[in-house]
């Protein structure tokens, strides 16, 4: 497994090395100057300064360059500074924002734990529902309770979360009054009261979310576990003399989860890439508002920094899928 996961990573590199090229070079051919809002009586001279101090001046191979080493190189020295005061990145040029002109890690940092506290509790949420009820619904095959199941996982899956968000809050939130419909991201939690200020905060936009995701994992695990209860294996296993118990959650249940595994790892990526419409909905101040800001301004650092560390979290959870693999079935060899 050890060189199986070795070989994968290596071939991560030049992959991940291919998407980046990839992404700059769409964000370069894009629309749009993040100087665009500069008024008109800016001379040409002060512009074209403004768009060197921002480095814009030079080629575009020499900033994509700059930028790999930056990403690589100078932001990893920084925080391992900032951990052990080493001070190996003094004097080093961070990645720069051109909307804040801020480090563009530091504004993810800011922003990364709204993100994981309602997307994170929202896929936990999703995945802890969608298990039981793919499992109960495929082993109670048509009977009420997979009738139910199946409706409620359609409806999630097919209403889009912009629409599913609106209607919560103009029923709990206008109507009843009894969530806020705006979530409030200076909220800080340091006592009973305010973590339930906290949970009500919440509440909307992690039904959204875990409605959604639910509704696509059960689906998954349902079909998977039919397809695995018609299996051979399981008549043997049930003509042994096993218990119902032990033949369908140490047998049918441990190989039904290998293709929900690779669903639920593609989904967690966007756990850290935000909710991106659905913090829209609940002006939840997290990395997918972040996006849509900086794709409005023209912030390609910020851009092209989100979008990479998307590709590499797509490129990491799927390999810890494919290990996965060989822990709930032996019979997986990667030799």
């Amino acid at each position: 497994m050890l060189s199986f996961a070795l070989r994968r990573l290596l071939l991560a590199v030049p992959t991940l090395l291919f998407i980046s090229l990839v992404i700059f070079l769409l964000l370069e051919a894009s629309p749009g100057d993040p100087l665009g809002d500069v008024p008109l009586t800016v001379p040409p001279e002060v512009k074209e300064r403004m768009r060197e101090a921002l480095g814009l001046g030079q080629a575009w191979y020499i900033r994509y360059v700059l930028w790999l080493k930056q990403f690589f190189w100078v932001e990893p020295l920084y925080w391992f500074d900032r951990a052990f005061g080493t001070g190996f990145s003094e004097g080093m040029q961070r990645i720069i924002s051109f909307q804040s002109r801020s480090p563009v890690f530091d504004v993810i940092a800011e922003r990364l734990p709204q993100t994981l506290t309602v997307v994170g509790m929202s896929y936990l949420v999703g995945v802890m529902i969608a298990l039981p009820i793919g499992i109960i619904s495929a082993y109670r095959q048509y009977s009420w309770f997979d009738q139910i199941g199946t409706f409620i996982s359609m409806v999630g899956f097919s209403l889009p979360t912009f629409f599913t968000g609106v209607v919560l809050i103009i029923v709990f939130g206008i109507k009843l009054q009894w969530f806020p419909s705006i979530y409030d991201t200076t909220h800080r939690v340091t006592d009973w009261d305010s973590f339930v200020v906290q949970l009500r905060q919440m509440a909307m936009p992690v039904t959204v979310l875990a409605l959604y995701n639910a509704a696509q994992i059960s689906r998954f695990m349902r079909a998977s576990m039919l397809d695995n209860l018609r299996q051979d294996y399981v008549r043997t296993a049930r003509a042994k003399g096993l218990s119902e118990r032990v033949v369908v959650l140490k047998h049918v249940l441990r190989n039904s989860l290998i293709p929900v595994v690779t669903v639920i790892a593609l989904g967690l990526p966007a756990v850290f890439g935000g909710a991106i419409i659905t913090e829209q909905v609940f002006k939840v101040n997290g990395l997918g508002q972040l996006l849509i800001l900086a794709i409005h301004a023209n912030d390609m650092p910020m851009v092209m920094t989100l979008t990479f560390i998307f590709a590499v979290l797509i490129v990491g959870f799927t390999l810890i899928a494919d290990l996965l693999y060989g822990v709930l079935d032996p019979r997986i060899r990667y030799d």
